[in-house]
């Protein structure tokens, strides 16, 4: 499971029709076919190059040709940028992330735009994160890609409000995928997993959120940021319980 699973399913189960990129093409593929039979609607599976706009060029003009339009874009993929320490990351490394969690998703959101033009509207929900406002140890990349995402995300909303196309994003706090449940670079016990609620996202709430922002049921709703993050942004520091 993760979160773009998640993302799918959601969308899925409300009787959306689905494409699916991924880096590999095989999980792609898999995945469109498991939530073809599940839910009863259309999904394809794209394999996807990083940063290469005739890649996105080609797979929007596949979509094009099957008789779909994209009337909602989910932004989900990002480079993490872990253990990026300041004074020995490369700068190709530390480009690597800006490319791929701001280059690349302006590609994807200018083809899905120019689609949504034609129709007369649209949605597009970047999932971006609350390290765009607090920073985190060995991620300067990440965090700068956030805060420039959401910088983005603004401007794109300014932009394309006047073709009815509205861009806002969900800011998840800690969640609970794979890297959460294995400890990887000891996630569970950093700070943020204490919230004021006791308790960091699921799945499902990242994908409720951005349902949310991709549906109707935010008409009037552009150039906004939803936090899921459980309150951790709203507190100075961490309450940790000792017991």
């Amino acid at each position: 499971m993760n979160t773009g699973l998640g993302i799918a399913k959601k969308f899925a189960e409300e009787g959306y029709n689905l494409f699916l990129g991924s880096r590999s093409a095989e999980n792609a593929e898999q995945t469109a076919k498991k939530l073809s039979e599940k839910y009863g609607v259309f999904a394809k599976g794209y394999g996807m190059k990083v940063f290469d706009e005739e890649n996105v060029k080609t797979i929007f003009g596949d979509i094009k040709e099957l008789g779909y339009s994209v009337d909602c874009l989910v932004l989900n993929a990002a480079n993490l940028g872990i253990r990026q320490r300041f004074f020995d990351v490369s700068v190709e490394d530390f480009m690597d992330v800006i490319n791929t969690n701001i280059g690349w998703n302006f590609m994807l959101a200018r083809q899905a735009a120019l689609q949504m033009k034609e129709v007369g509207g649209g949605a597009i929900v970047f999932i971006n994160s609350n390290t765009a406002y607090r920073a985190i140890p060995d991620r300067v990349s990440y965090s700068a890609s956030k805060s420039g995402a959401l910088g983005m995300m603004r401007a794109m909303a300014l932009d394309l409000g006047k073709y009815n196309i509205r861009v806002n994003a969900v800011l998840p706090g800690m969640i609970k995928t794979d890297r959460w449940e294995n400890n990887y670079n000891n996630c569970r016990e950093a700070l943020s997993n204490y919230t004021p609620l006791g308790d960091i996202a699921d799945f499902e709430d990242i994908a409720n959120a951005a349902w949310y922002l991709g549906s109707d049921m935010s008409r009037n709703t552009t150039g906004a940021e939803l936090v899921v993050d459980g309150g951790n942004m709203i507190q100075l520091y961490p309450i940790v319980d000792k017991d």
